[in-house]
């Protein structure tokens, strides 16, 4: 064998089918929101919650599939536990939109098809974003938020240790 042939010879590698390249990940977690619901009538009393839809593999995570309704406050209350409780950098949630707000408007302001597909599509990249870090997938406050149809706001902070 020359020197030319001892660097381009290839691995013996097992041979792929296309079970092996369109199979799940090994890992695998996936997070939409969708079907958004207004609730309430009158100005202070309405609000507006999505379905947050959850599949995994991950073993830090008890339950594989599931969904919960959260609405932009719970999305609020997320952000303040893992900045005070974790050390990774949250991001940012979509802004809050306070001249939608307003009285006195010629539209619904928040509540416009347009502004809730909006606000959907901005929680959803958040919500893929701090779930998608390792260190945040160990908070229970996470685990509480994709997992638990009410958000137990007394809870005592912590890690989720697998077994």
């Amino acid at each position: 064998m020359n020197s030319d042939e001892l660097y381009t010879k290839r691995l013996d590698a097992p041979r792929q089918d296309l079970s092996d390249a369109y199979s799940l990940p090994a890992n695998f977690l996936e997070i939409e929101l969708v079907n958004p619901v207004t609730h309430g009538v009158g100005w202070r009393q309405r609000y507006t919650d999505y379905e947050v839809k959850v599949k995994t593999n991950l073993p830090v995570f008890k339950l594989k599939e599931y969904s919960v309704r959260r609405r932009y406050s719970d999305f609020e209350w997320l952000v303040t536990q893992l900045e005070r409780e974790s050390k990774i950098v949250v991001p940012a949630l979509p802004g809050k939109a306070l001249k939608k707000q307003l009285p006195f408007r010629n539209d619904d302001g928040l509540f416009t098809e347009s502004f809730i597909e909006e606000r959907r599509k901005g929680l959803e990249i958040f919500i893929n974003k701090v779930s998608g870090h390792p260190l945040a997938q160990n908070e229970r406050c996470l685990h509480m938020f994709l997992q638990e149809q009410d958000l137990d706001k007394n809870y005592v902070p912590g890690k989720i240790r697998t077994v």
